[in-house]
């Protein structure tokens, strides 16, 4: 039920955390991934790490929010393995933190950048190659930040947060009747790289924000992330899945 077999996938923001869990989890159930990062010498060795395994991998290092990689990424997975079924739309950025009147309009531009305007990018060229595949699954990675819950100084990354369920919700009535699946990701806390939690103080304040009263480990996130991608989920989309160890509903 959860195999990709058979599936190519696009996963951006694979260098580390979420996206490079999602990766590898996506190439062991089989799928061909195409992989996306600015960082091209940890996508590389997350490519050597997936052929070690016995997947097929190929890394296309590069920035979101440019519309040349977004069509790059697509045109290397046509070229490469034959088309497109999945995409998971995953890079993001936390930006300057900052109560609206201290934040400046190129931070907050510069944060719509990377979490919104580059996934309408995103779709606006994996959605010709899912259709030529007859339908696939695009998942895009948002939060619970401007969705259940709000937390100062976080109001540019919660408006593009909450912009991708809008942008989810908009192109699943779009393209359900072709046959492709749009939903959004929502997690918790999740010890990665980018968190923003360092500190052992910092870290409990976290942890105590949710229901589990721990954090997530990325390869959590990406079993969720597999769910929405694979036959499992075929009757889901539109949905902001919540995968937050409770933080949204937590009052203790």
């Amino acid at each position: 039920m959860f195999s990709l077999s058979g599936k190519v996938a696009i996963v951006t923001g694979a260098s580390s955390g979420i996206g490079r869990a999602t990766a590898s989890l996506f190439a062991r159930e089989g799928a061909k991934v195409v992989v996306s990062a600015r960082r091209g010498k940890e996508l590389e060795r997350l490519v050597a790490e997936i052929g070690e395994e016995g997947g097929e991998a190929e890394a296309v290092p590069g920035d979101v929010r440019e519309e040349a990689h977004a069509k790059a990424l697509v045109d290397r997975a046509i070229f490469r393995f034959g088309g497109l079924d999945i995409a998971f739309n995953n890079a993001g950025a936390v930006g300057r933190l900052a109560q609206v009147p201290e934040l400046g309009r190129e931070d907050w531009e510069d944060t719509l950048s990377v979490n919104l305007t580059a996934a309408y990018l995103a779709a606006k060229h994996q959605i010709p190659a899912l259709l030529d595949r007859g339908g696939g699954a695009l998942i895009f990675t948002s939060s619970f930040v401007g969705n259940t819950v709000g937390m100062p100084g976080m109001a540019a990354y919660a408006a593009s947060k909450a912009g991708l369920v809008g942008l989810t919700q908009a192109l699943a009535v779009e393209v359900g009747p072709r046959g492709i699946r749009v939903n959004a990701l929502l997690p918790g806390g999740t010890d990665t790289p980018a968190a923003t939690f360092k500190t052992p103080e910092e870290w409990a304040f976290v942890e105590g924000l949710h229901a589990l009263k721990r954090v997530a480990k990325p390869e959590e996130i990406a079993r969720a992330a597999l769910f929405l991608a694979s036959d499992a989920a075929s009757f889901v989309t539109g949905a902001a899945m919540l995968a937050d160890g409770g933080v949204s509903i937590n009052r203790t």
